[in-house]
């Protein structure tokens, strides 16, 4: 294939837009009509002209301006833009071209699909999802084949992932951790107790947060079902050791596919561990480390560094983190009672989540195309490993805020120190405020008599 053409002008740009088809053909033609012979003669002019007419959307500008105008529609879907991407997949927030319904459309990319163990676990993670009807689970909703392309349509969840919240804004507050923890222990039992799921991939990158404070789990990609005929694929394809390393179960490291629930258990510890102190058990090593480390060594307690963890919160964390499953807690739905006492609702302590997504488009400026010409409309543009699906930019990350956790009682002690005068301050206090009133009581006298005698002064001169 032909590396893509840099679009040099306005024509240029304008015939890749017709060509890729993202562009309602009735508005471009209208926003034409309007531009008259003001249209700008440069490609990025037009394009930061349609993105502020939301014609396009920022993702979709950007790869035009690259020259790429194929692949913006998978099956019945437009792509509007590109939320993450991984080894093994690529998601992309896309548009129903009737419903208009908005959905994350998850794209296997040409390369992985003549693996067979990929498309198998492709495919496997379409039907462990669509087995599955759980507010704490993301939803699927179609799973087809369009030429070269296999794709999983499911719930778009506006919001951060764990690990992007943490890197972003620093470790949470103990009660919303513990909140997080246990609405993932919720969709983790429905998917145990109804499908026979094993995760077996949990970690901070898997679980998203709504804007709402809603925890969704997400790429049940590695899941093992119990009651598989078919065997599992990690048998099938001699595949020991899946996961990841930071949050791996012991036993799992020896062998992935006889792991059941407790190994999800142990690695929602570690993801709890993670969102208290920013890292991860074992942060430290080569991966190699990591495994025999998650065998054989306890992680650095929490209130080293965050001493305002509750003592009992850790110690339900060292019992979700216990090497021997039979230590653990045996089910998911013990681990959202155990922390149950501790939590407290995101929204209740305003902790901030960020759009995973950038923004599409703001509210439509009246169009101007005779006034100086806009900067700064577009981000640079991004390179992308795929020819296919290209990439887009990043969210702009953003400032980290302080931990408030367990200030409260603090701050009330402060307030109640000054709204109470201790008696010996307050004497000392109106003393001072007489002696103040006598000294400027005095420099009015003294100003009085100066005033007269300078009028007796002058009255005696005029007398003469």
């Amino acid at each position: 294939m032909m590396d893509p053409i840099e679009p040099a002008s306005a024509s240029e740009f304008l015939s890749l837009v017709r060509k890729s088809g993202v562009a309602a053909e009735k508005r471009l033609e209208a926003f034409l009509a309007q531009a008259g012979d003001n249209l700008p003669e440069d490609a990025k002019s037009v394009a930061d002209a349609l993105l502020r007419e939301g014609i396009l959307t920022a993702f979709q500008a950007e790869q035009l301006l690259e020259g790429k105008w194929r692949r913006f529609a998978i099956g019945n879907y437009r792509v509007l833009g590109r939320i993450g991407s991984g080894g093994m997949s690529s998601v992309f927030l896309c548009e129903h071209k009737h419903m208009r319904r908005r959905a994350a459309v998850k794209v296997l990319p040409t390369s992985m699909a003549e693996d067979p163990a990929a498309l198998e676990r492709f495919y496997l993670e379409a039907r462990a999802v669509a087995a599955l009807d759980h507010i704490h689970i993301v939803r699927a909703y179609d799973v087809d084949q369009d030429d070269d392309l296999h794709y999983l349509v499911m719930e778009y969840v506006d919001g951060d992932s764990l690990h992007d919240l943490v890197r972003k804004s620093g470790p949470l507050a103990p009660p919303v951790a513990a909140d997080y923890m246990r609405q993932a222990a919720l969709g983790l039992q429905h998917a145990h107790e109804f499908a026979g799921l094993v995760h077996r991939d949990v970690k901070p990158g898997n679980l998203v947060v709504d804007r709402g404070g809603v925890v969704k789990i997400l790429d049940l990609g590695l899941a093992k079902f119990f009651h598989e005929e078919e065997g599992s694929i990690t048998s099938k394809y001699d595949e020991t050791v899946l996961g990841t390393a930071d949050y791996l179960a012991p036993e799992q490291v020896i062998d992935s596919h006889t792991v059941d629930i407790r190994a999800d258990i142990y690695s929602l510890g570690a993801t709890l561990y993670y969102c208290l102190t920013g890292k991860a058990p074992f942060a430290e090593g080569t991966i190699s480390q990591k495994l025999i480390w998650h065998q054989t060594r306890q992680p650095k307690s929490i209130r080293l560094t965050r001493p305002q963890v509750p003592v009992e919160l850790e110690k339900v964390l060292r019992k979700m983190m216990a090497k021997d499953p039979a230590d653990r807690y045996q089910t998911p739905a013990e681990v959202a009672e155990a922390l149950a006492v501790f939590s407290t609702p995101a929204a209740a302590v305003s902790t901030p989540t960020a759009a995973s997504v950038p923004a599409l488009a703001g509210p439509k400026p009246v169009l101007r195309l005779d006034g100086p010409k806009p900067t700064g409309a577009l981000p640079r543009p991004q390179t992308t490993g795929t020819a296919a699906l290209p990439g887009s930019r990043t969210p702009r990350p953003q400032k980290p805020r302080p931990d408030r956790s367990g200030s409260d009682i603090e701050t009330k002690e402060l307030y109640a120190d000054a709204d109470t005068e201790r008696p010996e301050r307050k004497s000392r206090r109106l003393k001072k405020r007489a002696i103040s009133n006598r000294k400027r009581w005095l420099l009015g006298v003294a100003a009085g008599l100066g005033l007269g005698a300078l009028f007796a002064l002058v009255f005696w001169f005029w007398l003469r």
